[in-house]
């Protein structure tokens, strides 16, 4: 069984729901209201600022990450959970120990992201020793002591994700380029920049309003783009649930601001449909129609990615 591999939601920046573009879009981002008026053109996707969901610990508190030796109890991450991914905007708390872009660490080690203070969010960087007969990406590797422990098998330049209960899971690459030019070699894959910029994937792609993802995996919304990750709900995450993370909700569901979703009960946002503007009665088949759920297209007018020109997501209108 896969671990749960909770991604925060971006915080709202748009008339429905908002967007998170990466910290080189805006250096200075710390997270915007829910009513902020848009002013890009980024996706619809959340409305939680995930500086309120961290709690890094303090760095004195912390023990020297240089390699396997620092798997302490105090550092392990809690085995249930494979790590919270956050915006691109929380990055309040985040300790550089090295550049996960510039992999500018000693010979015979790597950059790697983690979580310092024992919780299950990457929320730092570490230089932990590259095994000497490394995975690939695409290869099943090992994650000792747990997915956001930043020691595990996979080659420079890569990280084992999506770990099960035995610390199982595939290598996947790292964005390439720089923070401000991110690029991923395989084209099907897309750069998702995260946790004040030391969580940066290359994931791959899809389509929200089709099934194209693995098994265990729905379609997501992360930066400007849509991308294949964990199902984390388990048998919660349908329409109108309470959610806080992005990858929360069922499939064809997105984890929605709560002021979108009729009588939505959650905190930080509720689970609502994708939808397809180009069907004519789109808006009537909102699950939440009744309530004054209309069918929002996902990017302003000539601003959506090649391909997904229909996709729409049920709200209510801001």
């Amino acid at each position: 069984m896969r671990t749960k591999i909770l991604i925060g939601l971006c915080v709202s920046a748009g008339v429905i729901l908002g967007g998170c573009g990466s910290k080189a879009d805006d250096p200075d981002a710390t997270g915007t209201s829910p009513t902020t008026t848009p002013t890009d053109t980024e996706d619809p996707s959340g409305t939680v600022d995930p500086s309120d969901t961290e709690d890094p610990s303090d760095p004195s508190d912390t023990e020297d990450p240089s390699g396997p030796s620092d798997t302490t109890a105090d550092t392990n991450p809690d085995p249930s959970a494979s790590g919270f991914i956050t915006d691109p905007d929380g990055g309040t708390g985040v300790e550089i120990e090295c550049d996960v872009w510039a992999q500018d660490c000693a010979k015979d080690q790597k950059c790697m992201p983690w979580a310092n203070d024992g919780g299950s969010s990457w929320n730092a960087t570490r230089c932990s020793a590259l095994d000497p007969n490394p995975a690939q990406i695409g290869d099943e590797c090992t994650a000792e002591g747990g997915g956001v422990s930043g020691i595990d098998n996979c080659e420079l330049g890569a990280m084992c994700w999506n770990t099960d209960d035995a610390n199982l899971g595939t290598c996947i690459g790292f964005c390439e380029g720089s923070e401000a030019n991110p690029v991923c070699p395989d084209p099907s894959t897309a750069c998702a920049i995260a946790n004040g910029g030391v969580l940066i994937l290359c994931l791959p792609t899809c389509d929200p309003l089709l099934t194209d993802c693995n098994e265990g995996e729905n379609c997501y919304p992360i930066d400007d783009s849509f991308a294949c990750a964990p199902d984390a709900g388990g048998e919660e995450g349908v329409f109108g649930d309470a959610c806080e993370f992005l990858n929360f909700c069922d499939p064809g569901l997105y984890c929605a601001a709560a002021a979108a979703v009729p009588n939505c009960q959650g905190s930080q946002g509720c689970c609502s449909s994708f939808c397809d503007i180009t069907e004519p009665d789109a808006s009537a088949e909102c699950p939440g129609a009744a309530g004054g759920q209309e069918c929002v297209p996902w990017y302003e007018e000539g601003q959506a990615l090649p391909g997904l020109e229909d996709v729409g997501g049920c709200a209510i209108p801001m």
